[in-house]
This record gives C-alpha cells, structure tokens and sequence, in this order.
C-alpha cells in the first residue's frame, strides 16, 4: 500500500520543471551581452569595489610607492623580513633562473639570453650598480625602467627569496671583480 502512495505522488510531477527553486537565475538566467552597459553595479561602476581596508590573499601592505622617492626611501630603510635560516638559496636561485636569469644571466653580470641575442639592451651587472636588499625588492615589485613588475608571478616570500640571491650573485661579482 505505501509502495503504491508513493508511486501515485512520484508519477504526479512535471519531470520538465524543478519543484524547488532555491537559486531561480539558475534555471532562468538573466542574459548580458558582452559589451552591453547595464544598471547591475551601484553607481555606474564596473564591477564591485572591494571593501576598504581589505587586502587580496597572499598580499600585505607595502608601504613604497612606485616614485623615484619611493626607491630611494626603499633603497635606505627596507630590510629583509626573513631570517637568515630562512633563506633557501636553492629555491631563491631557482626562482631567479625562471624570471631573472633570461635578461640578468643566471651569474647577474647582465647577459642574459635576451641580451646575448640584442632582444633587449643595457641590462648592467649587479657588480655595477648601487644596490641594497631594499632597492632589489622594490625593482622586483615594481620594476624599474625597461624591466617590468614581478609582484603578479612571485609572492611576498617568493619575492624575498629572490632578493636574498641577487644578493648573494652581488657578491660573488664583486669577488670576482677583486
């Protein structure tokens, strides 16, 4: 008997629709063209600001700006926050080999590939230039002249790994240059 109750309630509905609709504009979805301009954020804007204060996961505040004044300020006051044992020169050289070592050369004397083919021009040898653990960071997040930023490829720590192995060919140059 409660066999045939339930096959007389299953048998009554429409199997075309849903019963239940808890999310509708997933079964009837409101259609946009691509380049059309549409009412759907307050204030004409283009899409949805994030709320103040917040910052994108894996990001923190860094406190340079992208100015001349903010390299030098950079370049004089920004210290790694890494430990010394936390530096992994294997992973730092690893990194530099994928994103540096194309235009720097994996020594840092500025022939890379890029260079050696006359792809790109005038990178110079880390040996040659002016540079502390600040003003290396600040370049990688923000690039500098012809160099683009690396911030979007390289996180805060990758970043700083980075930092830690340009330095380290910084000094093996100057060695070298003795």
């Amino acid at each position: 008997m409660l066999f045939l109750a339930l096959l007389l309630v299953s048998s009554c509905q429409n199997k075309r629709k849903p019963n239940y609709q808890y999310f509708p504009n997933m079964y009837e979805p409101v259609g946009y063209e691509a380049y059309g301009e549409y009412d759907v954020f307050p204030n004409g804007q283009e899409a949805l600001i994030p709320p103040e204060g917040t910052l994108a996961r894996g990001h923190s505040l860094y406190p340079y700006e992208n100015t001349n004044e903010g390299y030098d300020l950079a370049l004089l006051n920004l210290k790694s926050p890494l430990l010394t044992s936390a530096i992994d020169s294997k992973r730092g050289k690893e990194l530099y080999e994928i994103y540096c070592g194309i235009c720097h050369g994996n020594k840092g004397a500025g022939m890379g590939k890029l260079v050696k083919r006359e792809k790109i021009l005038g990178v110079p040898s880390y040996a040659d230039r002016p540079i502390t653990t600040g003003s290396i960071y600040h370049v990688i997040y923000y690039g500098k002249n012809s160099m683009g930023s690396y911030a979007n490829f390289l996180d805060e720590e990758e970043r700083w790994q980075v930092t830690a192995y340009v330095e380290a060919l910084r000094l093996e140059l100057l060695k070298d240059k003795e």
